[in-house]
């Protein structure tokens, strides 16, 4: 009998076959969900303060830059279509995220809330459309 076999047989006996032996995933930062398992087509979802949500797929990122010159991070992304500045401290985990292309969620942050932690923060999003 095989290992999965078993696991599922013991799962439909507990009552519930959809429950899964996964432990649930653990947040490691409240400004961005990243995604758990690996799939096939991945987006990126940036939400600012006032609830605006904008999805970019992560197949049409073509570049992306990063740079800690000044106090506040930036990370320059480059869509076929759009450019998205992100603005913050601590960038440089998220900008490893996204050459991971894990990021799910990035939620922007109003820097008047930001205390030092050594979390990532976003406080800024730009989007810009490119000219065809």
């Amino acid at each position: 009998m095989s290992q999965d076999y078993k696991l599922r047989y013991d799962q439909i006996r507990e009552g519930d076959p959809t429950k899964s032996n996964t432990p649930a995933p653990s947040k490691k930062d409240e400004s961005m969900e990243v995604y758990q398992t690996a799939s096939h087509a991945r987006n990126l979802c940036l939400v600012w303060l006032d609830g605006k949500r904008m999805f970019f797929n992560y197949a049409y990122l073509v570049s992306g830059e990063y740079s800690a010159n000044s106090e506040k991070n930036i990370i320059l992304l480059h869509f076929s279509s759009y450019s998205v500045q992100l603005q913050g401290y601590g960038l440089e985990s998220v900008f490893m995220s996204i050459l991971d292309h894990s990021p799910k969620i990035i939620t922007m942050i109003d820097e008047r809330y930001v205390v030092d932690s050594p979390d990532s923060v976003v406080i800024d999003i730009h989007v810009e459309k490119k000219n065809e």
